[in-house]
């Protein structure tokens, strides 16, 4: 009698669970429905992004391009190479500003790296943990000085103590050695390609420095604390560990500085002379692409002098590609040739 009563209540306890589970089973796929719906606008979200990117890529060239035809049309490839800048008789050539950025960046670039490699192994290896904080935050802040501020002090500190003390010196000494001494004579007046790329110098270290530092730090300390422990100098455990490991970062670096020194405008503008020409002395004044266009676009009243201008732009665009596509072959070939000793 009671197998026959427990009957109905064991039914109605099974079709309840029975139900349960088909709930439960409906509520996983709403949720996995979504879920895929939810994956799919990210996908597509990101896919729209990255293609925003690279519109806005083919916005500039075009824009550039369309821009620069009246003197493409009219210079052609020797825009390129004539040394010639006079909105007087209209004539355009991009030389001397090929020239002043490519030397100011390239001294930049042998100054800055240098120190900004030294400043970053201090903090990473050889710095004290009290001083570690505020030294790399005092680095920091120098990224976030404006480049019209490095440009006044450039103009009214740094060039008059450049020109009395600095100038005469290396004029007396590297200005006597065959060959490279002619890059270091003329009348030390403080402003030129030479003041310039010091400036730069000192604009690109923080961001070399800093890139370099947050590299550093992300080498396992395992590997580090087994080379010390096999004997390895600081020194050596720097060059044969961490810079293998962040090879790709500090290549990074170097490429983020090279790109802040070929494209500074206003510090450059302050020091640099803006003379268009090109002299065998760095002492002379000279101009780059990126003070051209600051000094001139406001005052450019004709077709083709804005259209030479825009020109100067293409010109410095291709410049950083190529630089930026000579890194990564360097990095592809670096690691062709790690993976052959392996």
């Amino acid at each position: 009698m009671s197998v026959t009563q427990a009957s109905p209540l064991s039914e109605t306890t099974s079709k309840a669970r029975y139900v349960s589970q088909e709930q439960q089973l409906a509520t996983l796929g709403r949720n996995l429905a979504i879920q895929r719906v939810l994956d799919a606008l990210f996908r597509k979200t990101t896919l729209f992004f990255a293609l925003f990117v690279l519109a806005m890529l083919a916005a500039i060239i075009g824009s550039l391009i369309y821009g620069g035809y009246p003197a493409i049309e009219k210079f052609g490839f020797g825009f390129l190479t004539s040394r010639t800048w006079n909105p007087v008789t209209h004539e355009y050539g991009a030389l001397n500003a090929i020239y002043g950025t490519v030397v100011t960046s390239f001294i930049a670039l042998l100054i800055g790296v240098p120190l900004s490699f030294g400043i970053a192994v201090f903090l990473t290896e050889l710095c004290p943990v009290w001083l570690k904080q505020p030294l790399g935050t005092a680095v920091e802040l120098l990224a976030g000085i404006p480049s019209i501020i490095y440009g006044i002090w450039g103009l009214f500190v740094f060039a008059p103590i450049f020109a009395d003390h600095v100038q005469p010196f290396l004029t007396k000494t590297i200005g006597t050695v065959p060959i490279i001494g002619a890059l270091f004579q003329g009348a030390p007046t403080g402003i030129g390609v030479l003041t310039a790329g010091i400036i730069l110098a000192v604009m690109v270290i923080p961001f070399i420095a800093s890139v370099m530092r947050d590299v550093f730090e992300v080498v396992p300390s395992v590997l580090k604390e087994s080379a010390y422990g096999l004997g390895a100098t600081t020194w050596e455990v720097v060059r044969n560990i961490v810079l293998p490991y962040t090879k790709a970062g500090v290549v990074g670096g170097i490429m983020l500085g090279l790109g802040r020194a070929l494209g500074e405008t206003m510090a450059v503008t302050f020091v640099i002379g803006n003379a268009p020409k090109i002299a065998a002395s760095l002492y002379e004044p000279g101009n780059s692409i990126a003070s051209t266009l600051a000094n001139e676009f406001a005052e450019a009243s004709d077709v083709l002098h804005v259209s030479s201008l825009i020109s100067l732009g293409l010109v410095l665009f291709l410049i950083t590609l190529i630089v930026l596509t000579f890194a990564k072959l360097m990095l592809a070939q670096l690691g062709k040739r790690e993976g052959a000793r392996t």
